[in-house]
């Protein structure tokens, strides 16, 4: 193949603009075009595209991607076109095309695959079958495609496809989001990812970290022993957690059931099963609000130990985070920015007792005193805090500290201590049995992890269902109901525990520098929107 043209290539991906100078789409009116008009447009050619025969072809074996050519043939110096030509290294590839440049008898155009990448073809009639070229000129932008041909290298040094064959394999009726604002809109990106992950590259990277953290945990905890297990997303009765559940029914046993809001309960019927170590990374729901840091539906990594306590669980999730952070190769002696703040998550968590981190806030001496009710209820009013005359000192302590010191808690800090009331599942500290064998973890103000010492003993454990159930008859929604099948099985004698949960969103989302759960769920839940037009 002759090289004597000109083969500069377009401007880098900084500054050229998602257009297309041949296709009437991209003139410079294009932001008075309406989108119904341009629509219609693609349609027409897709008709033309099927009486002319098959349309969405399903044969395009691609023998590579655009990221791994990119980093074997990245280094120009070697790689140089000369090398190129002589080896002759024939390639395939699909993806969708984003840029295009016609020059008379020639074109440049941008292919992105399936790897996020981006490689540049150059297209030339000559090369091509009678006709093809036409063809290709009437392509639009968004359209995915097939190329086939070698690599070589432009004189400015950009590893490109010379294309001897190409074939369109889907037509793209909508036309893209214009690249110099690309799709801006909040809500329009999480309702179209599908659009977002196209247009803003960044995106992917994000879901990228998300699959290698869970992937990394899973090896995790595969190689410390435990066992991953599946349980039940519908249960007779809700349980777990303290939260309000969906309700759905199910038609031949005329019951209602309700979507997990934890798998908790089930998990410790194995441990009394004989089960040593499980967990399970398990998707729950929990009939709430909705916020930056709330979803209906979430992900949890849920594990429990067998003859381990809550101390033991402290300086394991210490591990897990230490291995945890591998996945981000740009972390400097285990320091992460988020949203404005570092995160030192190599050195050892701080631990603080949760009526010490109250009366810290509060400037309380005495921290005694944050056991007497009246004396919490003052400072509640003080700042503001709605309480319910039902409540004990262990639910208005919590109060407190979720109003004053949680958004306080920057850097990774374990908070144990508390009180029975707020803790249903939790066993008892030996000391002092009014607070539980608990902890939280939290890091840039938020909990990110609940882990305790295993409420054995069934009697504790049927009298806190109780009192839970007895809340729940006098109105709150979030209390737990009574489940007598896991008292049973509590009766056959489960082995001393501990276990934990650890927010997958919430970690995905300090680990990305993400504001909002959103910006970690592909598909995040929003309120309905009007038919598409």
């Amino acid at each position: 193949m002759s090289l004597d043209l000109d083969l500069t290539p377009p401007p880098t991906p900084y500054t050229r603009a998602m257009t297309d100078k041949t296709s009437p789409e991209q003139s410079s009116a294009e932001p008075a075009l309406d989108e119904n008009r341009l629509m219609a447009e693609r349609r027409a050619k897709l008709r033309q595209w099927r009486e002319g025969g098959q349309a969405y072809p399903n044969q395009w074996p691609a023998t590579h991607s655009a990221d791994t050519l990119q980093a074997e043939y990245a280094d120009a110096a070697h790689w140089t076109q000369d090398r190129l030509a002589e080896q002759c290294i024939e390639v395939a590839m699909a993806g969708r095309m984003m840029t295009r440049r016609v020059m008379g008898k020639a074109a440049f155009a941008d292919l992105m695959d399936g790897s996020g990448a981006r490689l540049q073809c150059y297209v030339r009639r000559d090369d091509l079958p009678e006709g093809a070229y036409a063809e290709f000129k009437s392509w639009d932008l968004g359209d995915i495609i097939g190329v086939r041909g070698s690599l070589m290298r432009t004189k400015t040094g950009e590893l490109s496809v010379a294309v001897t064959a190409l074939m369109l394999l889907s037509k793209s009726l909508r036309p893209l989001p214009e690249k110099w604002h690309g799709l801006s809109d909040q809500e329009t990106r999480y309702r179209q990812r599908y659009v977002d992950l196209i247009v803003n590259p960044e995106v992917r990277r994000v879901f990228e970290v998300r699959s290698q953290v869970i992937s990394r945990i899973r090896r995790f905890f595969d190689q410390a022993g435990f066992v991953e297990v599946e349980t039940p997303m519908m249960h007779p009765i809700p349980g777990g957690a303290t939260a309000r559940p969906f309700v759905t029914h199910h038609n031949a046993l005329d019951m209602d059931l309700y979507l997990r809001v934890a798998p908790e309960l089930y998990l410790k019927r194995l441990l009394v099963g004989g089960f040593d170590k499980v967990y399970e990374i398990n998707r729950s729901f929990r009939n709430e609000g909705i916020s930056t840091r709330h979803n209906p539906e979430f992900t949890m990594l849920e594990f429990y130990w067998a003859f381990a306590d809550y101390q033991k669980l402290m300086d394991f999730t210490e591990a897990l985070f230490a291995d945890l952070v591998q996945v981000l190769p740009q972390l400097t002696d285990g320091a992460l920015s988020y949203q404005g703040m570092t995160l030192d998550l190599a050195s050892p968590f701080k631990r603080l007792s949760l009526i010490d981190s109250v009366a810290d806030a509060l400037g309380e001496a005495h921290p005694q005193t944050l056991r007497e009710p009246e004396t919490l209820r003052a400072h509640c009013q003080q700042h503001g805090i709605a309480v319910d005359t039902a409540w004990g000192w262990g639910r208005l302590l919590t109060e407190l500290f979720e109003a004053l010191v949680e958004p306080t808690l920057i850097q990774p800090t374990f908070i144990t201590g508390y009180p029975i009331e707020v803790s249903p599942l939790s066993r008892r500290n030996d000391q002092d049995p009014e607070l539980a064998d608990r902890f939280e973890l939290f890091m840039a103000g938020r909990e990110v992890a609940n882990g305790f010492s295993e409420l054995n003993d069934p009697e504790d454990q049927a009298a806190r269902f109780k009192a839970q159930a007895e809340a729940h008859a006098a109105g709150d929604q979030e209390a737990m109901h009574f489940d007598h099948d896991y008292i049973r099985a509590l009766e056959y004698g489960m082995p001393p525990a501990a276990g934990q949960g650890i927010g997958i969103d919430r970690l995905v989302m300090i680990l990305t520098d993400a504001a909002s759960i959103r910006d970690v769920l592909l598909f995040p839940y929003l309120r309905p929107e009007s038919a598409p037009h």
